[in-house]
């Protein structure tokens, strides 16, 4: 099966490539928007992810990750001290999933949003039709142009 590519947003205040890069492995919890928990369900062991900073000036995208653990309940759901702590969850019944990441590379060159969207193949980038999507799919074509860019 051909690997899929996608493009995950952090607010580098909170979870930058740089703590990916020290971690290792994280998981991508916090995610509460259907969509984005829809597109995490479909990710398959070995995509490869875009890791954006978002919410900074510049934004842009800072290296790239792995999905290294299918789709599993994000625990914060459960958690009644956490800011992301669900009522309606059940551990039965999970609202919320998140998938594990693995660092894969720092990009040389931090990627800019305006960078990107200077670059006529990338027009189409959900990240430009949804700009507040967190989790998004990315066409081949253009994931391969935006590492071009940070390499």
């Amino acid at each position: 099966m051909a690997k899929k590519h996608w493009l995950m947003k952090s607010e580098p205040y909170v979870f930058s490539i740089d703590d990916l890069k020290r971690d290792g492995t994280s998981g991508w919890n916090g995610v509460r928007n259907y969509m984005a928990r829809n597109f995490m369900k479909a990710m398959s062991l070995g995509d490869l992810v875009l890791f954006y900073h978002s919410s900074v000036d510049p934004a842009g995208v800072a290296g790239l990750m792995e999905v290294s653990k299918l789709a599993y309940p994000d625990p914060t759901q459960f958690d009644k001290k956490s800011e992301y702590f669900e009522p309606r969850a059940t551990k039965e019944r999970p609202v919320w999933y998140h998938v594990d990441v693995t660092f894969v590379e720092k990009f040389q060159k931090f990627v800019t949003l305006d960078s990107l969207k200077k670059q006529p193949t990338l027009k189409s980038m959900v990240l430009f039709q949804n700009s507040r999507l967190s989790v998004q799919p990315v066409e081949r074509a253009a994931f391969e142009k935006v590492v071009s860019l940070g390499r």
